[in-house]
This record gives C-alpha cells, structure tokens and sequence, in this order.
C-alpha cells in the first residue's frame, strides 16, 4: 500500500515539476522574463526549541525553493532534530523536496517528500533499545497563504506509528520565505 501511494504520489509531484518547467520555458521563449536564475529563488524554513519538565527538543529545517511562475514553486530541504528525556533520546538528519500549487490567492497546495536517518535509544527498567534505520514521509499539504508566511496542515501519507519521528499522522505547519 505504501508504495503504491508513493508511487502515485511521485507521479503527482512529477506532473507539477513538468507543468512548472513548461510554464517556465514558454515564458523565457517568449521574451517575458530574462531574469537570472537566483532571482527566482526564495529562502526559509524551521527554527524550534522545546524546554519541558525533564525534556529538550530542538530542530532546524532550512529550505530553498525556486519560484517557476506566480502558481509553482519547487525547492529542496534539509531537516535535523535532537530530543532527550531521562527515558528516551533520537538524533535526525534528513532531506526533503517539495513541489508547491497556488490555484489562486491565498491558498496553496504542497507536497513534500522527506527521507530522515533516525537514531533512538529508550530505556526501560532492566532493559535498553537503540533503533538505527531510514524513515521516509511523504506528506500533503493545505495551506493558507499570506505575504511571505504560510499556515496549514499537512498530512504523512506513509505514516508508521512505530517508526515514525512525529507524533501522528496530521502536523500543523508555519513556513516562512524570503
């Protein structure tokens, strides 16, 4: 099941890719745009910090996207995050590529695919964990769009509770780009 959905879901992304570049080269063929390739692209991402009783969590999520035309964008990321408690502790790096839609003002649409190497180590009473394995997500995204600042939801659709690095399968997100 998780393959076929990521197999349809990579068809979906690839589409958009094809529709954004098409959109592009009719553009620079008719003489519309002749700017350079850095102007179009925009940078952002996630900054975050969790102090709790006992608990740290911290990750950075740095991204860049490029804007092909007003309606799509397509860009690539990279994801870290630490956490640790007395019982448990997870380092991740990872990268992601993500493929974005605006029909019209303000929406957006997204999807991103995220690769993660996870590292865990959970102790129990009388008895130790360490987990060492790669961990894919694949989320679908809904957002609403304002100047430079994006809010939504977005939804893994190869969501493992076992495995996964967040907590469900639904993650609200904030996504700012400059």
């Amino acid at each position: 099941m998780a393959s076929f959905l990521s197999n349809r879901t990579g068809i979906l992304v690839l589409i958009i890719l094809l529709y954004s570049s098409h959109s592009y080269l009719v553009a620079q063929e008719s003489g519309v745009s002749k700017k350079a390739f850095w102007e179009d692209v925009r940078f952002g991402g996630s900054l975050g910090v969790n102090f709790s009783n006992g608990y740290f969590g911290g990750f950075i999520a740095p991204k860049a996207i490029y804007d092909f035309n007003r309606y799509t964008s397509a860009g690539v990321g990279l994801t870290g995050s630490y956490n640790n408690t007395s019982r448990f502790s997870s380092f991740t790096v990872g990268a992601s590529a993500i493929g974005i839609l605006r029909p019209f003002n303000p929406l957006q649409l997204s999807a991103e695919f995220e690769e993660h190497y996870v590292s865990r180590d959970l102790k129990f009473d009388g008895a130790n964990i360490s987990d060492d394995y790669w961990y894919p997500a694949l989320f679908l995204g809904l957002g609403y769009l304002t100047g430079p600042i994006t809010i939504g939801v977005r939804y893994d659709v190869l969501y493992d509770d076992e495995k996964s690095i967040y907590a469900n399968a639904f993650m609200p997100f904030v996504s700012i780009y400059f």
